[in-house]
């Protein structure tokens, strides 16, 4: 059966209940949880175990799973001082994901340029921001061991781990300690306007490297001013969709970049092809 789920901060920030509400009432039953959805600070350094417990609480009374929890910071961050600081508050993070309930952390692989996390910079490809990229892994990595949760990086274009070759790399070098990551397989992210009509073979190949690691597959659309809401763009959501039922294991479907009134047709959308496939929701 697909799990369909919505970023939760897709809907205006409030009380845990009323946005876990308001991500049921348009149909899904799993969110990637970003703390600023519920007036809290994405690495929120102070949040107790019953503070997480109380939010999981919520979530579980509006029948909505916790799928993950974002740990998002620039984890090749220019500046040493600022990333150490992030990689402290990524681990208290960690350590209350359990408490949350929560089975995966997500991060941001990172970028050189030094004022947004996503944009791309040529000094990504160089063997220090690997360098860099690995040393704050090998700081988060034991923290997710412990509390028995993974590590989501997700291919973004902008980022170190830029697509799904990049990724694979990564998996294959931290060898045993690879079964701490995730991989959160975005398929608009491996595509442009121009390279869509090549998807098949693009998207093909990512699910076939990075299937067996795949703990979630989002979905946004691919327009020529970047990404847009699923169903409004280039992106051939039978393909995806096909892809995805075709993993090893069952994932959880997560939308992402609409708006909270898009948010029935967008699970509309998303159901229809989880029902083709024969994993219903």
């Amino acid at each position: 059966m697909t799990e369909l789920g919505v970023f939760a901060r897709v809907f205006p920030s409030g009380p845990p209940h009323r946005v876990a509400t308001a991500i049921r009432a348009a149909g899904f039953t799993a969110t990637q949880l970003n703390l600023s959805a519920v007036g809290r600070p994405t690495l929120d350094a102070t949040l107790t175990p019953q503070d997480a417990a109380a939010i999981a609480a919520a979530f579980t009374e509006a029948d909505v799973r916790i799928w993950g929890l974002s740990g998002t910071f620039n984890a090749i961050d220019p500046d040493e001082a600022a990333r150490r600081k992030a990689i402290d508050a990524c681990l208290a993070v960690i350590r209350r994901a359990p408490d949350i309930s929560a089975e995966v952390v997500t991060i941001c692989t990172g970028t050189r340029d030094p004022h947004n996390m996503w944009r791309a910079h040529p000094d990504n490809t160089s063997p220090q921001a690997w360098a860099d990229l690995r040393g704050t892994l090998d700081a988060l990595l034991p923290a997710a061991a412990a509390a028995g949760v993974r590590l989501g990086i997700e291919p973004e274009p902008g980022n170190v781990i830029r697509d799904a070759d990049a990724a694979a790399v990564l998996l294959h070098e931290l060898g045993d300690d690879a079964r701490h990551l995730a991989v959160v397989l975005d398929p608009a992210n491996l595509l442009t306007v121009d390279t869509a009509k090549d998807q098949e073979r693009i998207l093909s190949h990512a699910f076939a490297v990075l299937g067996d690691h795949t703990a979630a597959v989002h979905a946004k659309d691919v327009v020529a001013s970047g990404y847009a809401s699923p169903g409004t763009g280039a992106l051939d959501y039978d393909l995806v969709m096909r892809l995805h039922a075709a993993l090893p294991q069952p994932v959880p479907v997560i939308a992402q970049d609409l708006v909270p009134e898009d948010a029935p047709r967008v699970y509309a959308f998303l159901h229809a092809y989880a029902y083709k496939y024969g994993k219903r929701p």
